[in-house]
């Protein structure tokens, strides 16, 4: 976050820069509100940058062994922009090395998954969980052995999560 703040600030006052340059070059012919101006589309500017190539940077991040399996894209009614072309606000990832056989004679796995979101605050959230390949039932843990019954989903045939846990 300080350092978003730092270059953010950086980006306007490279943009007023210009705007400087740009009054110089026409002899202060070009209006002084130009500056600002500048100013604020540079800092609105990387500010866009950066959220939108967030999920790049932190996919770079992970270890080879953690699987992206669903992102989520939405607008909000402060970035206008996001309803044209939505940008990941956040992705859950699946992480390989924790996927264990719980039940083999039901053929149910149980694995971590990892939530991240983008916000002030990059959040980050990982839950345990069990899935039944059969019934395509996940259903996430509360501690290290209840179930949390209200949460539970199917997931669909053609879901990549399934794919990846069963398929071990």
């Amino acid at each position: 976050m300080f350092w978003t703040f730092v270059a953010t600030v950086f980006c306007g006052l490279g943009a007023a820069g210009i705007a400087l340059g740009i009054r110089a070059i026409t002899r202060k012919k070009a209006p002084k509100w130009i500056i600002p101006a500048f100013a604020g589309a540079g800092m609105l500017g990387y500010l866009i940058y950066m959220e939108y190539t967030w999920f790049e940077l932190k996919q770079t991040q992970l270890p080879e062994e953690a699987v992206v399996v669903s992102t989520e894209k939405y607008g909000a009614p402060w970035r206008p922009w996001a309803y044209v072309v939505p940008q990941v606000a956040a992705f859950t990832v699946l992480d390989t090395n924790s996927i264990m056989v719980d039940n083999p004679e039901q053929n149910i796995v149980r694995f971590s998954l990892y939530r991240f979101e983008q916000s002030y605050t990059d959040a980050v959230s990982q839950k345990m969980y069990l899935l039944n390949c059969d019934s395509r039932e996940l259903v996430p843990l509360k501690g290290e052995q209840t179930l949390d019954t209200s949460a539970l989903r199917t997931l669909s045939e053609d879901d990549q999560l399934l794919e990846l846990a069963c398929n071990q």
